[in-house]
């Protein structure tokens, strides 16, 4: 896949100079999600194992809002008819998403104003930096809808975010999580303006993309690894990854600048 050529058909894709953006843009609802954008987001993340012309991933919602969720006409009406078979098969492609969101080797910028509720705050938590406004309300509302908060990883992933007594609080309730509370939480990395939330998220996109791609991608790798590593084993296995990067063309090109008193260009090889 080249970043360039892609054409997406429910949402907003754009790619320049090594940076992928996606913009959800359903404004006039909120953004939520369908069946059909969930299935191209899933198939879009696993595209990138092999887009190396991508670099980093910026994810974002037009308007002033990030995303609703599942859309109630679009997926929840629909699912309140299905069978256990087709349930089964729809909750086990939107945990797919997450998966392919983790598993992409490009690291993920998620820049968050006003709503990010349910499958959207999912896909804030599966994002690996998340820039916020103090408008921002992150809800994981599964709860307040008769479900479990387990939905799509969030039991494995939001602990390790922000605790697990504050994610307990939030997967039991499914209250709101303000934008300054958030960050203090830890589930946002910085609050930003709203002027200058993308700005930011396409900074460090733009950082991100500029700097050693292959052994981000070995660090993305171990982050993911070691969760359920011994302290031992997640030792070795990073000892193995970094011998690995050492071998790379980047490695020496850093050593190469800093000798010559110069900023170092890496090609992620």
């Amino acid at each position: 896949m080249k970043g360039a050529a892609y054409k997406a058909t429910h949402f907003q894709w754009e790619f320049e100079a090594g940076i992928g953006a996606i913009t959800l843009n359903r404004p006039e609802r909120k953004n939520p999600l369908t069946f059909d954008s969930y299935a191209e987001l899933r198939d879009l993340f696993r595209q990138f194992n092999d887009a190396p012309d991508v670099k980093a991933i910026v994810i974002t919602g037009a308007g002033d809002n990030f995303c609703s969720g599942g859309d109630v006409h679009d997926i929840i009406g629909p699912l309140v008819e299905m069978s256990a078979p087709e349930l089964l098969r729809f909750t086990r492609m939107t945990g797919d998403l997450v998966k392919a969101m983790r598993g992409c080797p490009q690291p993920i910028v998620a820049a968050i104003d006003g709503v990010c509720a349910g499958a959207g705050a999912i896909l804030a938590m599966a994002s690996d930096l998340r820039y916020g406004t103090s408008q921002a309300k992150v809800a994981f509302l599964f709860n307040r809808v008769g479900l479990a908060g387990c939905d799509m990883g969030a039991c494995a992933i939001l602990p390790r975010i922000i605790g697990q007594g504050r994610a307990a609080e939030l997967l039991f309730t499914g209250r709101g999580l303000g934008g300054e509370e958030a960050e203090r939480w830890g589930f946002f990395n910085k609050l930003c303006s709203r002027e200058g939330l993308l700005e930011t998220a396409r900074i460090t996109a733009r950082r991100l993309a500029d700097g050693p791609n292959f052994a981000n991608a070995m660090t993305k790798n171990q982050l993911n690894m070691e969760w359920d590593m011994s302290l031992d084993a997640a030792i070795e296995a990073e000892a193995q990854a970094q011998s690995i990067c050492m071998q790379t063309e980047d490695f020496r090109r850093a050593y190469e600048a800093f000798v010559k008193k110069q900023k170092p260009v890496f090609e992620g090889n």
